[in-house]
C-alpha cells in the first residue's frame, strides 16, 4: 500500500509517497519551511500544499513534534504554545478531507527502526534512543509501540536529561566523545533503572559513531546502532498510518 508520509519539523515540513510494504519512498521528497509562527492554521497550510503537490487522496500519516495524547497536542513543543490542546488529526482532517495519524515524531522514526531497520524481529522491550538536538525515545515491546514515552525528558538536576546529555549540548560544550559517553552512561544507567528494556537501539546522527563512546556505557542491556536513514520520519509516520488503516 502506498500511503502518503509527512515529517513535520522545527524548520521544515517533509512529505513523500512511501511503500509501506517495503519502507521505501516511491516519490522524491517535497519539503516546504515551517511558517513563522508555526501557529495551527499556518502549519495547516502547509500540510494541504504538501497533499495537493501528490495529488494524494488517501489516508495519511503525520510524525509531530510534540507529546501527544489520542492525536490532541500535550504542550507546543518548539512549534508555538498555540498548539497546546489542538487536535492535529481534526485540524488537518478540517483542512484537507483526509484521515490522519499523527504520532509523535521520535514514534515515527523508531516505527521505521523497528519495521526496517535494526529493530526487524527484536522481541521483549526494546527502546529505541534517538541523539539529536535532543533525545528522542520509541519504546516497543514484542513489536508493538507504547506510544509517546518522552524518555529524554526524564529529570536530572532538575531539568530534562536531553539538558545534560543530547548530541546539540556536546557540540555546544565542545565535549569530547570521551566525557560525552559519561554522560550518556548516567542517562541510559537511570532509563535501565526503571525500564530493564532488553535492547537499545541508538537512532540520530550519533548513531555513526557509536565506537566513539560506547565503552563509557555500562549498562547490563546490549545497545545497537540504527540502521535507519534521513527518510525514516517519514516512514514511520506513514506505517502509523497503514497500522491505523488495517485497524479499521
Amino acid at each position: 500500500m502506498e500511503i502518503l508520509g509527512i515529517d513535520i519539523g522545527g524548520t521544515g515540513i517533509k512529505g513523500a509517497i512511501v511503500n509501506t510494504e517495503k519502507g521505501e519512498l516511491v516519490t522524491e521528497r517535497f519539503r516546504i519551511p515551517t511558517p513563522k509562527p508555526a501557529i495551527p492554521q499556518e502549519v495547516a497550510k502547509v500540510i494541504a500544499k504538501i497533499v495537493s503537490h501528490f495529488n494524494y487522496n488517501g489516508v495519511v500519516g503525520c510524525g509531530f513534534p510534540t507529546p501527544l495524547s489520542h492525536g490532541v497536542c500535550k504542550s507546543g513543543g518548539n512549534l508555538h504554545e498555540a498548539w497546546k490542546d489542538t487536535n492535529v488529526e481534526e485540524l488537518f482532517t478540517d483542512k484537507t478531507g483526509l484521515k490522519y495519524t499523527v504520532v509523535n515524531d521520535a514514534d515515527a522514526a523508531a516505527i521505521a527502526e523497528m519495521n526496517f531497520g535494526a529493530g526487524i524481529n527484536k522481541k521483549g522491550l526494546v527502546a529505541v534512543i534517538t541523539l539529536g538536538t535532543g533525545i528522542g525515545s520509541g519504546l516497543f515491546y514484542d513489536g508493538i509501540l507504547i506510544p509517546n514515552s518522552e524518555l529524554g525528558h526524564v529529570s536530572y538536576k532538575n531539568e530534562a536529561f536531553e539538558k545534560y546529555a543530547a548530541d546539540s549540548i556536546r557540540k555546544k560544550e565542545d565535549l569530547s566523545y570521551r566525557k560525552w559517553g559519561k554522560r550518556l552512561n548516567k542517562y541510559f544507567n537511570h532509563i535501565e533503572l526503571i525500564l530493564s528494556p532488553d535492547l537499545f537501539i541508538i537512532g540520530g546522527g550519533a548513531s555513526k559513531k557509536l565506537d566513539r563512546y560506547i565503552d563509557q556505557i555500562k549498562i547490563a542491556a546490549p545497545i545497537i546502532p540504527a540502521e535507519n536513514k534521513n527518510e525514516a520520519g517519514i516512514i514511520g509516520a506513514a506505517m502509523a498510518a497503514y497500522h491505523e488503516y488495517l485497524k479499521n
